[in-house]
Formats: C-alpha cells, sequence, structure tokens
C-alpha cells in the first residue's frame, strides 16, 4: 500500500510519564467496489486507509463521495485521538501537548 500522508506523534498511556512514537498513516485514495463496502458505490466513491504504528489499535478505511472527499476524512485524525484519549495522552514531537488542555 502506498501512504501519502504521515504524521509523527509521541503518546503515554494515562498516569504514565514515559512516552513512545506513533506513526498515522493515510494512504493513497483507491475507488470503493461493492465486495469492500456494505453501501452501494457508483465508480467515483473513494476511500483512504488510516494505518496506525507504534499503537496497539487497528487500522481502518473512510470513505468520501470521490478521492478529494476521502483524503479530507482520512487526514483529519483529531477525532481519531480523541476518541483514544481516555487511555492515551498525545503530544507533539516536541513534547508539546496535542491536544490544549
Amino acid at each position: 500500500m502506498k501512504y501519502i500522508a504521515c504524521r509523527k506523534l509521541l503518546y503515554s498511556n494515562k498516569g504514565a510519564s514515559a512516552t513512545k512514537e506513533i506513526v498515522i498513516k493515510v494512504s493513497e485514495p483507491f475507488v470503493a467496489t461493492e465486495n469492500s463496502v456494505a453501501f452501494t458505490v457508483d465508480g467515483v466513491v473513494s476511500g483512504c486507509h488510516v494505518e496506525v504504528e507504534g499503537l496497539d489499535e487497528p487500522g481502518f478505511d473512510l470513505y468520501g463521495m470521490d478521492s478529494l472527499q476521502a483524503i479530507n476524512l482520512s487526514s483529519n485524525i483529531d477525532p481519531f485521538l480523541e476518541r483514544l484519549s481516555d487511555k492515551y495522552n498525545f503530544f507533539w514531537m516536541s513534547g508539546e501537548p496535542y491536544f490544549e488542555e
């Protein structure tokens, strides 16, 4: 799979001070096929795969009406990280908090 964008961050488990690196990667868009999704496609509906390296969380696909929307939706990783913020703290590589408190 070819990735077109990535973001490196640090994370720590809640209550811990030691940080580890994670890399979140977004794949190039792909056209969704009838066999791969549970909704009607038209040859234009596209998806991107989001992969998380360094964290025990599964990767996932996000779909849009076209490739541009698929890239837009999959590159907005903040909602994904916010869902995980009950378990983890996230930081920029500089050590600054990723989310303002």
